[in-house]
């Protein structure tokens, strides 16, 4: 057993070792994919556009993409998208880039739809660790006829000097489909299979409940039946090849809080809180554009008792930041707002909580104010 409800029976790939104690960076390459799976969860942002992100930075050039790796100190990446093997070139550039800049021993492990061999060979030259193939639902089953050419994939990719296996979300009412496949895959003699809890999203959402899914309520965003069948495939004994079973909670509450983790620790001001969750907590006061942003944050620091490295100021969202607790102390002498915030420690910077600490704040939770 794992955190989260989730299981495994074999080994763990390497990969999902990393992700699991948040040292994978995830770089999203392309929103684009032809296969638009009705269960895809990619949100509005990046789905069918052909957008690049390192974790949650939007990504300009290389130096995003190494600058984010090292503020979680990834061991490792995930390439995934949309699809991967559609931008090709642009997929090999990364893994070569990434393997010249943290050497051999980094792990990088891809996600596809694409049963492609010629492109999946030239990846496994530029350094590809693994790849995960995606077998569309329909093809479920002993992967002859339409799914020949996965099953091709597969039996190929030992003479490239790679790891292959399959990932796919687990569709409760295809359950004997599934067995099938996993049938099959063990004579193939793939490395693992991962099975992943089919879960909501804001983008499949509808797609979902036009199907009839609905959602389990002891498992977050999970569909109702989906963790079950999984935990009886990891628990037949009658399969021997390695099976994983990830839950949706799983990802967010130990992968992604991992990362998080991680991240704060590296980039985090020596004055901001760190909460168990992988958040950071701060102390801000907003500069409005009428007043000179060098000039407000001497006087929040002096106010405030703030030495060199005791504060910073963020000139894209043109505020100051500091310790919590020292704001609280000093906030109803500023006729600036001052707030005490928690946020994401990522490049987005999320935030997750704010309260007013003066009524320049929010002058309604004070009872009136300047």
């Amino acid at each position: 057993m794992l955190p989260m409800a989730s299981s495994h029976r074999g080994p763990l790939s390497a990969a999902c070792t990393q992700c699991q104690e948040g040292r994978k960076l995830v770089l999203f390459v392309t929103g684009l994919c032809r296969f638009r799976c009705f269960y895809c969860p990619v949100s509005e942002r990046r789905n069918q556009k052909d957008v690049i992100y390192a974790n949650e930075r939007r990504v300009l050039d290389d130096a995003d993409v190494l600058e984010e790796a090292r503020a979680i100190g990834a061991s490792g990446t995930g390439i995934t998208g949309g699809d991967p093997l559609g931008p090709i070139d642009r997929t090999v550039h990364y893994v070569e880039l990434l393997k010249r800049e943290f050497g051999p021993g980094h792990n990088i492990h891809l996600y596809t739809h694409e049963p492609n061999a010629a492109k999946l060979e030239r990846l496994a030259r530029a350094g590809l660790d693994e790849f995960r193939l995606h077998i569309p639902h329909y093809l479920w089953g002993p992967l002859s006829g339409d799914g020949g050419a996965y099953r091709a994939v597969l039996e190929a990719a030992p003479s490239w000097g790679i790891r292959r296996g399959v990932e796919i979300p687990v569709l409760p009412e295809k359950e004997a489909e599934l067995r099938r496949l996993l049938h099959a895959l063990e004579g193939i003699g793939v490395d693992f299979v991962n099975l992943n809890e089919l879960e909501f999203s804001e983008t499949n959402e509808t797609k979902l409940h036009e199907r009839g899914y609905t959602q389990d309520p002891r498992n977050g965003w999970g569909v109702r039946g989906s963790r079950a069948v999984a935990e009886r495939l990891v628990r037949d004994g009658s399969f021997r090849l390695p099976l994983h079973y990830c839950s949706s909670r799983f990802k967010d509450g130990v992968q992604l809080r991992q990362r998080l983790k991680r991240r704060a620790e590296r980039t985090a001001p020596s004055f901001a809180e760190l909460t168990p969750d992988g958040t950071v907590v701060l102390g801000i006061v907003e500069i409005p554009l009428d007043r000179d942003l060098a000039r407000a944050a001497r006087r929040v620091a002096g106010l405030a008792g703030a030495a060199k490295g005791d504060y910073r100021v963020d000139l894209g969202r043109r505020r100051v930041e500091l310790d919590a607790r020292r704001l609280r102390r000093v906030a109803a002498r500023l006729r600036l707002p001052a707030f005490e915030v928690e946020e994401y420690p990522t490049a987005d910077a999320l935030e997750v909580e704010r309260t007013p600490l003066n009524p320049a704040a929010f002058p309604e939770a004070f009872g009136g104010g300047e």
